[in-house]
């Protein structure tokens, strides 16, 4: 026991031991992309950021920099010595009203790359150096602007590239999960202290802490555990792009389909039986939400080795897939291959997609959707039925938790915590069942508490924050 509480108590002093390691000073970096373009903004935080620049920095109107107040702009000139650099404007911030929580200047000169390297030599010279990745958002996380699970999320919010992705990278920053999270592991810690203060008076026999209201938390806790736990494998593909096979026998469509649906020819189109010999795909965003789709081989029997080798990489597809669109031509009614499938994949999502419709009388085709209105029906030749696909794609993909604002996990160091937390939480219960002495019980709730903290950064390592913040962009 004496071995986990030394190893609890050493976490939780590690943040201040990294934040003594970190190198102090003052740091910059380029805050936007290298290259020429029509602005660039210089980042400068620490200390001296102020003083710094306005000793190379000579405003309009002659005003003195040191004195103006925070979040003012100023326009002047950037000077080495008697050479005037460039025209620049100067955005002001004072500690602790700023990203890093440190004094911060933001220079914003023109995008060349000739004088970018000049303002940020001059400032090197002056006392700056070049920070590191991440490094302005680790400054951030130490001086107490934002938590851990909230620093990921600028991470998130930068590579951020549909609606979904934004909307979830948006939510975390904000805290919705970090709350969630602090408010659990502040009312299972408040429990955790009236169980210790009841070792303290193990021999008068006494119960501070109610054991019907712990278990009542406990329940708590593992509801919402387990349901953002179950929520990561949707914020993992809304994050990564949502994985669509378009599977069907051979020549109904799925390679124009693919085509259709990305507006550009990615796939060889031809109407020879088999010519789609591999998996082709590409990514799209559809009302905000990231799809890739995967265009694969015509399943059918075939004695051709490399056409073999096709139909089983679509197989392979349609396991890693989170919907399947089974493609088939609108007038043949042989539906064997498609149930075939929902009984070989019986948890996956499969759409039964009609193409070629334009094929059909229209008596025939409002026939068929009255008859089969489970069915999509399109002509990816002619665009006809693809917003309605796209629609319903968008539907079979959320299962409502985005549109109602529900914490959605996508990150998985958060997913492995928690995980080892909910163990915890049920070595908790059982040890209450069996009645089992309250140091016991203590140790689980000290290590409950511990992983709950991970994901927050109240207790974590310098592994853990050198892993993390070495994955952002420097300037972030």
């Amino acid at each position: 026991m004496g071995r986990k509480v030394a190893q609890i108590v050493t976490a939780q002093k590690v943040i201040c031991n990294f934040a003594a390691m970190l190198e102090e000073g003052n740091i910059i970096a380029l805050a936007t992309p290298s290259g020429i373009g029509a602005i660039a903004v210089i980042r400068i935080s620490g200390p001296d950021a102020i003083p710094l620049v306005s000793a190379k920095f000579t405003p309009y109107g002659k005003k003195d920099f040191l004195a103006q107040e925070s979040h003012t702009v100023h326009l002047g000139y950037i000077t080495d010595g008697d050479r005037k650099l460039d025209k620049v404007l100067v955005t002001l911030f004072k500690a602790p009203h700023s990203y890093t929580g440190e004094n911060v200047v933001e220079i914003s000169c023109h995008g060349s790359p000739y004088i970018q390297q000049q303002i940020m030599l001059l400032f090197l010279k002056s006392g700056c150096r070049m920070a590191r990745e991440g490094e302005f958002t680790l400054r951030a996380f130490l001086n107490g602007k934002m938590d851990l699970s909230q620093a990921e999320a600028v991470a998130d919010l930068i590579a951020s590239d549909s609606e979904a992705a934004h909307q979830m990278a948006m939510q975390q920053m904000r805290g919705g999960f970090s709350n969630e999270i602090k408010r659990l592991r502040e009312e299972l810690l408040n429990f955790a202290s009236l169980i210790e203060l009841e070792l303290d008076f193990s021999q008068e026999d006494v119960e501070f802490a109610d054991r019907k209201a712990f278990e009542q938390l406990l329940e708590q806790i593992t509801r919402v555990l387990k349901n953002l736990i179950d929520s990561f494998s949707m914020g993992n593909v809304l994050k990564n792009g949502i994985p669509v096979a378009i599977v069907g026998e051979p020549n109904v469509g799925k390679s124009t389909l693919l085509n259709a649906l990305l507006n550009e020819e990615k796939a060889i189109v031809s109407n020879i039986p088999g010519t789609t010999r591999d998996s082709v795909e590409d990514q799209i965003a559809i009302q905000g939400v990231s799809f890739r789709f995967i265009d694969t081989a015509g399943i059918r029997d075939t004695s051709d080795e490399i056409e073999k080798i096709g139909i089983e990489r679509a197989y392979e597809k349609m396991e890693k897939a989170q919907l399947v669109l089974y493609l088939f031509e609108a007038g043949d009614h042989n539906f064997g291959e498609l149930e075939d499938l929902r009984k070989k994949y019986p948890t996956k999502k499969i759409l039964p997609v009609g193409n070629k419709s334009e094929k059909l009388a229209r008596h025939e085709f409002n026939a068929l959707k009255e008859n089969l209105p489970e069915m999509v029906w399109i002509s990816a030749k002619t665009g006809q039925g693809l917003e309605e696909l796209k629609a319903t794609l968008v539907r079979l993909s959320l299962s409502g938790s985005l549109g109602k604002n529900d914490i959605i996990i996508t990150n998985s160091r958060h997913f492995d915590a928690l995980a080892k937390a909910l163990a915890e939480i049920e070595k908790i219960k059982e040890g209450l069942e069996a009645e089992i002495p309250g140091d016991l019980i203590a140790i689980d709730i000290r290590q409950a508490l511990y992983h709950l903290g991970e994901i927050t950064g109240s207790v974590t390592t310098d592994d853990l924050l050198g892993n993390i913040f070495s994955n952002f962009c420097i300037g972030k």
